[in-house]
C-alpha cells in the first residue's frame, strides 16, 4: 500500500508539481512573452543609439537638434507661425 501511495505522490508531482508538466507549459508561454518584449526593447534601443550617434558633439545633425529643442523646450523662432490642424 505504501508503494502505491508513493507512486501516486510521485506521479501527481510530475504533472502538477513545481517542475511538472503544467509548470513547464506556463514557463514556456512566459518565455515566449519575454522574448517578444526583449525584441521590442532591442528595436527601441537601436532607435536611441541612432539618435545618440546623430547628436555626437563633433557632427550633430542640425535637423534633429532643432526638432529635439522644439519638442522638449517648446522653443520657436520669432518669425515662425504655428498652425493647429484639427483632425
Amino acid at each position: 500500500m505504501a508503494i502505491v501511495t508513493g507512486l501516486l505522490v510521485i506521479g501527481s508531482l510530475s504533472i502538477a508539481g513545481p517542475s511538472g508538466l503544467l509548470a513547464w507549459a506556463e514557463a514556456s508561454s512566459l518565455r515566449a512573452e519575454r522574448q517578444q518584449q526583449l525584441e521590442q526593447l532591442q528595436v527601441e534601443r537601436d532607435v536611441l543609439q541612432h539618435q545618440v550617434a546623430l547628436l555626437d558633439s563633433e557632427g550633430a545633425d542640425p535637423d534633429l537638434v532643432s526638432e529635439l529643442i522644439r519638442k522638449n523646450l517648446n522653443v520657436v523662432h520669432p518669425d515662425e507661425v504655428i498652425l493647429i490642424i484639427e483632425e
